[in-house]
């Protein structure tokens, strides 16, 4: 056995699940031997799908830490409920990005303020986030992720709760929106932190697709409510209610973690790539992580592809979130206010697309025998193709039907990507997920900031929102963008683990 004594002792009690006389360890290999029950392959235990499935369950199963309980907010299996309240922290942190670009839409309107301030106001945050993706997933590596998350919600919806709420004051909203930036960017490294540690590989990519697709239902709610909370009271009361939901969710992560504990239970190592080899730990500190391998990730090709489809995707999603109020204003002649259920439409087919990207992926690998990393890359493939079309045809849509349809298409493929590139992090660097994530999702935000800001500008000078060569000229760099990111991922993308073992703490 290659973990030794101390392995078979600590895993003892998973013996009932397999042949009597085999020893059973969490830190295995989950490659299969599809001969029997399994057998040792290079001195690691191999074992069965049928095996592997009971193993997931039972070690990932209500934690067994003195003190801790069952939660009576969500009284299901310990990695439902985290998985279900990093599902409603991307949500809630949607629906604040969405409610104030729906207020600022308003306000900067009543204000009379030009194209270019409104886009530089709006990728504003951008800035921010930016900043804290890699130094958050450091962060969550190190102190844990359920910290990272609190202070994260902690210290956004404090600053929403104190934005100024009239768009003459641009500076200090400018600062505002940097730091709310900041503060959300500790969010999604925190999460993947999170969901390395609670969930088993076999569950890894629809996990991924479930929180994520947070992001999507919470802009859909948004824009199918907040429309008229602003109508009613005011375009400065989303800024309060914004704020306030996310204190709501955070008493509800603290209250929960209460109950849980904050260590997750044991769970075997990624779904592929050789046994860990204990160089992802310290000598001597189990659980805690080593050097980060960070000149080996930095040239990785493998990572850099991750990096620009990450880059590519938000550069089209955020264009779009941003900017879908005016499009829907200017181009389509239709105020949010009054387009009822329609103006979630592109975003709640995005929620569904993004689940239905991590299950096609799953489906691929485990039913038609794909490799990891062929069904990572027909998912990517698929959606960015379908996006680049459907970016394209935006401008010359005709009337709201048609203008809803293409940009439910745009967003919806954009979501089914993700089934490729997101989840493909976990793939090659199981343990230092959040930092991978960091480091990509800091692409993802430089396009943000240069997205949202560079569509104000080609709007203007084009002559306003109003004209359609604008719309081309913008959309036609988001089309662009997302055929080169597809490309460079057939191209670099692994499937394999390249880089440690698996996290074992959140």
């Amino acid at each position: 056995m290659a973990h030794g004594r101390a392995a078979v002792a600590a895993c003892a009690e998973c013996r009932e699940a397999f042949p009597p006389g085999l020893a059973i360890c969490h830190v295995m290999n989950s490659g299969f031997d599809t001969s029997g029950h399994g057998g040792p392959v290079n001195g690691v235990w191999q074992f069965t799908p049928q095996h592997y499935s009971k193993l997931a369950v039972r070690s990932t199963g209500p934690s067994t830490k003195p003190g801790a309980r069952r939660s009576r907010l969500l009284p299901w299996n310990p990695r439902y409920q985290i998985i279900t309240l990093c599902f409603l922290a991307t949500l809630t942190a949607y629906v604040e990005r969405t409610g104030f670009s729906i207020a600022y839409t308003g306000m900067a309107k009543t204000a009379g303020l030009s194209e270019s301030v409104k886009g530089t106001v709006l990728s504003a945050f951008y800035w921010g986030y930016a900043l804290s993706q890699i130094p958050g997933g450091m962060a969550a590596q190190r102190y844990g992720g359920d910290v990272m998350l609190s202070l994260s919600f902690a210290l956004w919806a404090t600053a929403s709760l104190l934005t100024p709420g009239t768009a003459e004051s641009v500076r200090a909203i400018i600062l505002a929106r940097v730091c709310v930036g900041v503060a959300q960017g500790f969010l999604i490294p925190a999460v993947h932190t999170v969901l390395s540690a609670w969930v088993p590989p076999t569950e890894r990519a629809r996990a991924v697709s479930l929180t994520t697709s947070g992001m999507y239902l919470g802009s859909a709610l948004a824009m199918q409510a907040l429309p008229a909370v602003a109508a009613a009271f005011g375009p400065a009361s989303l800024l309060r209610l914004s704020g306030a939901l996310g204190l709501a969710w955070l008493l509800s992560w603290r209250a929960s973690l209460a109950t849980l504990g904050r260590r997750p239970p044991s769970i075997p190592v990624s779904s592929s790539g050789p046994a860990d080899d204990g160089k992802g730990f310290a000598p001597g500190s189990r659980g805690r992580p080593g050097a980060t391998p960070w000149r080996a990730m930095l040239r990785s090709p493998a990572v850099w592809a991750i990096v620009a489809n990450n880059f590519t995707f938000h550069y089209a999603f955020y264009v779009l979130m941003n900017w879908i109020p005016t499009y829907f204003d200017k181009v389509l002649g239709a105020d949010l206010s009054t387009m009822g259920a329609a103006k979630t439409l592109p975003y709640l087919t995005m929620f569904a697309a993004s689940n239905a990207g991590g299950w096609a992926g799953d489906w691929l690998i485990n039913t038609r025998r794909a490799g990891v990393a062929a069904g990572r890359k027909a998912v990517n493939t698929a959606g960015f193709w379908a996006a680049a079309a459907a970016l394209l045809l935006m401008p010359g849509a005709r009337g709201v039907a048609g203008g809803v349809a293409v940009t439910t298409l745009a967003l919806g493929t954009c979501g089914f990507a993700r089934g490729g590139f997101s989840v493909n992090h976990m793939d090659i660097a199981p343990k230092f997920a959040g930092i991978v994530m960091g480091i990509s999702n800091t692409a993802g935000t430089l396009a943000g900031v240069i997205g949202v800001a560079a569509t104000g500008v080609l709007l203007e000078g084009a002559g306003g929102a109003g004209v359609l060569a604008g719309w081309y000229a913008a959309l036609a760099v988001a089309a662009s963008l997302c055929l080169a990111g597809s490309l460079i991922f057939l191209w670099h993308a692994r499937g394999e683990r390249l880089f440690g073992g698996d996290a074992t703490r959140l």
